[in-house]
């Protein structure tokens, strides 16, 4: 049975554990934009200008391939992978706001998307399991990310060989919800990725950029913080 005074050591140790963790990952100097909707944009709108078929034609995403959607919201990439992997491919679908989880996983029983899965993730860690993506996509969401470093480092082990980070965000501080280039960069190649693409989109503010894990993935205490 525990008592009160073993009790309180107990949390403190735990706090300070906590704490250690945190902080062994650089802080962002750059601000952080909230999550204000589960959606970007309509989606008739995004189709109008060809956004999602743009996207994956620049990652080369085909057949037989397994995705993540990270800050998937209401499912508009989630819902046009499904088919485009195909039976054989899988998706897998992430958001850390259980309502929006909830209601994506609704949307892809009621659409009999089979080969999608939906799971929670949490504000620092996607949660991914290791060595088992070809395409990581972040969709209009990297500048609502408040630990950027932290982020990368655990999502940095979820990709196969070979596999490559996507990133689509507008050319617009983070505090405007995009996220400039130069600051997507720097806190990129800091976890070890190197930027194999880079392409400004259509609607000319937003721009499509590409990863791959080409340098060892760094201690988290060896981290370079970048300049926002």
């Amino acid at each position: 049975m525990w008592t009160r005074g073993l009790l309180l050591p107990l949390l403190l140790v735990a706090g300070c554990k906590e704490q250690t963790k945190a902080s062994a990952f650089p802080e962002p100097a750059r601000p952080v934009a909230p999550i204000v909707s589960a959606r970007y944009s309509n989606e008739d709108a995004r189709d109008s200008v060809r956004e999602f078929d743009t996207v994956v034609h620049l990652a080369d995403i085909g057949q037989g391939m397994t995705v993540a959607d990270i800050g998937a919201g209401e499912g508009y990439y989630t819902v046009r992978l499904a088919p485009l992997v195909g039976e054989d491919g899988r998706v897998l679908a992430q958001d850390i706001i259980p309502e929006t989880r909830d209601t994506l996983a609704e949307r892809v029983q009621r659409e009999r998307l089979d080969n999608v899965a939906v799971k929670l993730g949490e504000p620092n860690d996607p949660k991914l399991p290791p060595a088992s993506f070809d395409r990581i996509l972040m969709i209009h969401m990297y500048h609502e990310i408040a630990q950027p470093s932290e982020f990368l480092w655990h999502m940095r082990g979820a990709l196969k060989r070979g596999g490559r980070v996507i990133v689509v965000d507008a050319d617009r501080p983070t505090e405007r919800h995009g996220t400039p280039p130069r600051l997507l960069l720097c806190e990129f190649l800091a976890l070890g990725y190197q930027l194999t693409r880079f392409e400004r989109l259509a609607d000319s503010e937003s721009y499509f950029a590409q990863f791959e894990g080409k340098s060892p993935r760094p201690e988290p205490k060896d981290i370079p913080s970048c300049p926002a």
